[in-house]
């Protein structure tokens, strides 16, 4: 998406933090403006006193929902009703849905099948078919302050294991000559896996991870709009310097 487009940012404050909120919405500009930023709860218990300052100095919209039965989460309904209320209106690209909770895995899926692009922001416990339903879904565990530049130390990414996504997409994308551009590596690694972000393995930009990565070969080639990265495995490498070597007896 550019940086144009308008995002709704609706938060489930029951399954969210408030600690995080700046890094969050520092998080959603890197895909478009959010220019609905709304959280949802019951603002007269006790339990969401932590977001009050947080959404004044945010200029999150609070949004008030009372729980009339003991048991019954009432916040969800509210979010998605908000939620198809704006796609319906056509004031908005996008939506970042904040939660942890696997009820708005159909809400995800609606948006989705409206032309719209969802990204999920939740923890690492969040439920797989949420992360699924989203076209890219961001641990919040990689939004602190704390874990920048490390892996979360509390919890193991859900991304499929490394090396054999890497080596699928690598091959997924590459071109007859067996070198395949980083910018498609890493757009059929997240339509593989919403959940895949370098930073759940400790490093800040894809390129910083596959050049760490022994089995494969990376190789920088400037354009005229900078320097654009192809990779392929080191494997296949060799195979092909063996190759040349036999034509040259």
């Amino acid at each position: 998406m550019a940086e144009t487009d308008k995002l709704a940012v609706l938060i489930d404050a029951d399954n969210a933090q408030a600690a995080i909120a700046a890094e969050l919405l520092a998080e959603v500009a890197r895909y478009g403006t959010a220019t609905v930023k709304r959280a949802y709860g019951d603002w007269t218990t006790p339990n969401l006193g932590g977001w009050k300052e947080t959404l004044l100095n945010l200029a999150i919209q609070p949004i008030q929902q009372f729980r009339y039965t003991v048991g019954k989460n009432a916040t969800d309904s509210a979010l998605i009703i908000d939620a198809m209320d704006l796609l319906h209106s056509g004031s908005v690209d996008g939506f970042c849905l904040v939660s942890s909770d696997s009820d708005f895995t159909r809400l995800a899926t609606r948006i989705r099948e409206a032309g719209l692009a969802v990204y999920g922001f939740g923890e690492q416990k969040t439920p797989r078919p949420f992360v699924a339903a989203c076209d890219k879904f961001i641990y919040t565990e990689i939004l602190r302050p704390a874990a920048k530049g490390s892996p979360p130390a509390d919890a193991t990414p859900q991304a499929e294991p490394l090396q054999p996504a890497l080596l699928q997409a690598v091959t997924s994308a590459a071109r007859d000559d067996g070198w395949a551009s980083l910018s498609g590596v890493g757009s059929l690694l997240v339509k593989a896996n919403p959940s895949f972000d370098p930073r759940n393995y400790g490093f800040q930009k894809l390129g910083e991870l596959v050049r760490a990565q022994p089995y494969l070969e990376v190789k920088a080639i400037a354009g005229s709009s900078g320097e654009h990265l192809y990779v392929r495995p080191r494997a296949q490498a060799k195979a092909r310097g063996r190759g040349s070597a036999a034509k040259g007896k």
